[in-house]
This record gives structure tokens, C-alpha cells and sequence, in this order.
């Protein structure tokens, strides 16, 4: 997978060039960086996030309620930030600067960590590292969808995903090894993020670079602007329908380690599997997405979901085929919905405002998201994890398939 520099200018003149022919064609070269920058960063984040959910439930003593308040702030409480760094990004047209910026503060955050010992001491750092999440990827998402063509930006998305899910990959796996020979676990998972994240910024700093901006400067639309673009209010409609009801991946690790009383230094093991599946699926369901439809592809992306609460809950022996049958049907959800949701969004809006549509669309899941996990937090409270894993699959199901009927008689009036 090579690159083309010159063609990641051409179309930020306007001018497209001729795509090579073939499987192996090249990327622009801001979406290779990029992911390389993801890659790196995710290492880091994974890292803490692996190991994040045994450590405040069973180092911490966090009840699953309280723990549903945190991820859920880890998920979306900052969301509102993206919209702010999506405006400024747009605004000043330095949208590496302000990725910049995000990536440096989730970087402080890591350290922040190692000071942090009791569960809102790390909630309180949890909400400034989502705040440099917030302020930095609506302006990376906004980097790649501007370096590509609009018929071309689900492959590109998958490419960087892809690239970003080798981070994920890579995360855990670190974490699992600095468990298994520091004596002080959690502190030297913390400390070797921390130097990892650094190590993303200085990427960045180096080798992503962002198109000139135009010499005659437009006067920048108002935000009120994307209200009439119809396509963007049905997606955030859709992403936030669907994401109030769904399950986090912290949840279904906790589940499955409930189920197969795994040791501590074992878990940050169980989204290595996720990833595993995430990283080669990431491509091809990106291609798919641009031939078949983003938004077919980005609802189907759901199912393996369902399918993985479902599973969870069947009477299956705790054994392999459990844990791989929902390690993989969660991996196979993140590759048809991450990327591919961007990938719908980013042709829909003017590339002035670019940056801030995909910010609107991201809160929109994003604020979903954090509600999802304190509704699902205190159905684990007050009924038990069955229960509520039952309820938010059935959910999850209706919401998806109303949104598809309503999809599917809006084709037919059109």
C-alpha cells in the first residue's frame, strides 16, 4: 500500500487524478499518515482501556452502575467538545493543528493516570483525555474524507481503519505483557502508554501533511447550514437511534469474563480478539460499503451485535466457541459501522464546513452512546446482567428494524 502525495493535493485543488488500476491502488498519502498516527495512538489507548474495566471494578470497587457512569462519559460526556473543535477546525482551516492539540492532551492524560487512585480521580482524567478525543476526530475524519474522492471514501476509511485497528490490535497485547512481568501492573501499563502517546504526537507533527488553504479566503457558511442538507439529519437520526441502545464492548468483555472467570491479567487479552477480526474486515467492508451503499452496510454492521448479546445469553458452555463467536461478531460490527458511517457523511457536506458536519454527526452517536451505557449500567444494578443484556438485544433489534422499514418506504416514495 503506497502513496501518492501529489494526488492528495490534486484533490484538494479540485483536480481528481486517474485511480490505478487494481486491488493494491495507491492512498492518498494524508490517509496513510494518518493511520499511522492512529496506529501508534491506539497502542497507547488500548492499553488503559484494556485493562480499565477489572481495574476499577475489582481494583477500585466500582459498582456497575457507577461503572456504566463512567464509560458512558468515556463514550460520549466530552461529545459536545467535538463540536467546538469541528467549528474552529473549519474556521481557521488548520485541522492538524487541532488534532494536534487533541492528540498532546490525551497524551498528558496517560501520565495523569499514574496520580489518579481512587474511581473519580480517573473519572476526572478519563474526561480530559475524551476531551482531546472530542477536539481531534472530527479534523483527522475531516483530513481523509477531504483527501479522497467521494466515490472512494469508504475504501479510504477502511484503509485508516484498518491502520487504526493494528493499534487496537497491538494495545492489548502490550498491556497483557507489561502485566505479566511488572510487579506495580496497572502504574507500568499507565507509564508505557503514556511514552507511546507521546510518540503519536511527534508522528503526526512529522509526517502528516494538511493541503494549503485556499490563497482568497470564502466567508464560512453558518452551522445552520447543515440542518437543510437532508442525508445528514436521517444519519444522525439513525446513529443516535441506534447507539442509545448499544451494548459497549467494556460490558461485553465484563461478561465474558464473568462467564469464563478469567484472571485479571488475562482480560486486556479479549479485545485482541475483537481487533483481530476488526483489522482484515476493515478494507473490504469499506469497499463493499462504497459499491453496495454506506448506509445498507453501516445498519447490516448491527446484526453481528445482536448477535453477540444473543450469544452471551444462550446457553452455550463457557469454553472457546464463546468467547470466539463474540470476540469476532463484535470485530465484524466495528468494520461495517466505524468507518463506514463517516465514509456516508463525509460526500454530503460542503468541504467548507466539512469538519464540522462530521463533529454533529459524531455527538449525535456519541451523546447516544453515553446515555446507552448509564441506562444499561443501572439495568445491570437493579435487574442483573442477563437481564439487561436481554433488554438492550431486544432493544436494539426493534430500533433496527424500524429504522430499516422507514428506510425502505422512503426508496419507494422516492
Amino acid at each position: 500500500m503506497y502513496l501518492s502525495t501529489s494526488r492528495a493535493a490534486d484533490t484538494a485543488r479540485g483536480q481528481r487524478t486517474p485511480a490505478p488500476r487494481g486491488p493494491l491502488r495507491a492512498v492518498p498519502a494524508a490517509v496513510f499518515a494518518l493511520g499511522l498516527v492512529s496506529l501508534v495512538t491506539d497502542v497507547s489507548a488500548e492499553m488503559v482501556s484494556s485493562v480499565l474495566p477489572l481495574y476499577l471494578m475489582a481494583g477500585l470497587g466500582m459498582s456497575p452502575l457507577a461503572f456504566g457512569a463512567l464509560d458512558g462519559l468515556h463514550q460520549g460526556a466530552t461529545a459536545l467538545l467535538r463540536l467546538a473543535g469541528g467549528r474552529i477546525a473549519d474556521r481557521t482551516r488548520r485541522r492538524k493543528l487541532v488534532a494536534g492539540a487533541g492528540y498532546a492532551l490525551s497524551a498528558a492524560c496517560k501520565a495523569a493516570l499514574l496520580a489518579a487512585t481512587t474511581p473519580w480521580s480517573v473519572a476526572a482524567v478519563l474526561a480530559a483525555d475524551r476531551t482531546g478525543k472530542g477536539l481531534r476526530t472530527a479534523p483527522r475524519d475531516a483530513l481523509i474524507s477531504l483527501s479522497c474522492p467521494p466515490e472512494e471514501q469508504g475504501r479510504a476509511f477502511g484503509v485508516h481503519r484498518a491502520l487504526d485497528t493494528a493499534g487496537a490490535l497491538l494495545g492489548p497485547l502490550a498491556a497483557f505483557g507489561v502485566l505479566w512481568v511488572a510487579v506495580d501492573g496497572y502504574e507500568a501499563v499507565f507509564a508505557v502508554s503514556c511514552c507511546v502517546a507521546v510518540l503519536g504526537v511527534v508522528v503526526l507533527a512529522l509526517f502528516v501533511r494538511e493541503a494549503p488553504a485556499p490563497a482568497t479566503r470564502t466567508a464560512l457558511p453558518p452551522v445552520r447550514t447543515l440542518v437543510r442538507i437532508p442525508g445528514l439529519r436521517r444519519l444522525c437520526a439513525t446513529a443516535a437511534a441506534l447507539g442509545l441502545f448499544t451494548v459497549g464492548d467494556a460490558f461485553l468483555y465484563l461478561l465474558l469474563q464473568r462467564r469464563l472467570d478469567l484472571p485479571a491479567a488475562d482480560f486486556p487479552l479479549l479485545p485482541v480478539g475483537t481487533a483481530a477480526v476488526f483489522l482484515p474486515a476493515a478494507l473490504p467492508l469499506g469497499r463493499f460499503a462504497d459499491r453496495l451503499g454506506r448506509r445498507r452496510v453501516f445498519l447490516a454492521g448491527h446484526v453481528p451485535l445482536l448477535g453477540a448479546c444473543l450469544l452471551l445469553l444462550a446457553p452455550v458452555p463457557a469454553g472457546a466457541p464463546l468467547v470466539l463467536g463474540v470476540l469476532a461478531l463484535l470485530g465484524l460490527f466495528y468494520a461495517a459501522t466505524d468507518g463506514v458511517l463517516m465514509a456516508a457523511a463525509g460526500p454530503l457536506l460542503p468541504a467548507e464546513l466539512r469538519t464540522t458536519g462530521l463533529a454533529v454527526l459524531q455527538t449525535a452517536q456519541a451523546l447516544a452512546r453515553f446515555a446507552g451505557s448509564l441506562l444499561f449500567g443501572a439495568a445491570w444494578t437493579l435487574w442483573g446482567p442477563d437481564t439487561a443484556l436481554g433488554a438492550a438485544a431486544g432493544a436494539l433489534a426493534a430500533v433496527l428494524a424500524a429504522v430499516c422499514l422507514l428506510g425502505r418506504r422512503r426508496e419507494q416514495r422516492d
